[in-house]
């Protein structure tokens, strides 16, 4: 079963990726592309071309874990970002509102308090190809 703690890091990488990578496939990606250690406790999402499949990758301490579901109908939508980052961080909620389903345009946020290190922790990651979402 996948639990989404919110003290978990998580990168929805943008471009489509083909779902017959696995777990050194993905990894490089992590590494090359994102230039982050696939080893730091995040979790990192990709999608295919159609949006009909999402694998979501994990490093639990012993090894790594490979989430993967494909839609019947339908696909998942990715969040609206106005620049050319490769990854985005989103939050716990936004990403089990994206695995149901439910569209993030719509969503707005009531103000909240949020401490000074969870902003500082949201911001550009690696060499600026992960944005804050």
């Amino acid at each position: 079963m996948l639990h989404l703690s919110a003290s978990c890091r998580y990168y929805l990488y943008r471009p489509a990726v083909n779902m017959r990578k696995s777990f050194d496939g993905l990894t490089g990606i992590v590494r090359n592309e994102l230039k982050s250690d696939p080893l730091n406790a995040a979790i990192f999402i990709f999608l295919n071309r159609r949006r009909n499949q999402v694998k979501l990758l994990l490093w639990e301490g012993d090894g790594f874990s490979l989430y993967h579901k494909r839609l019947e109908k339908g696909s998942y939508e990715l969040p609206a970002v106005y620049d050319q980052q490769l990854a985005v961080t989103i939050e716990s909620d936004q990403l089990l509102l994206l695995l149901k389903g439910i569209s993030l345009r719509h969503i707005r946020r009531r103000k909240r308090y949020q401490h000074r290190s969870e902003i500082v922790d949201n911001q550009a990651v690696g060499n600026g190809t992960v944005a804050a979402f």
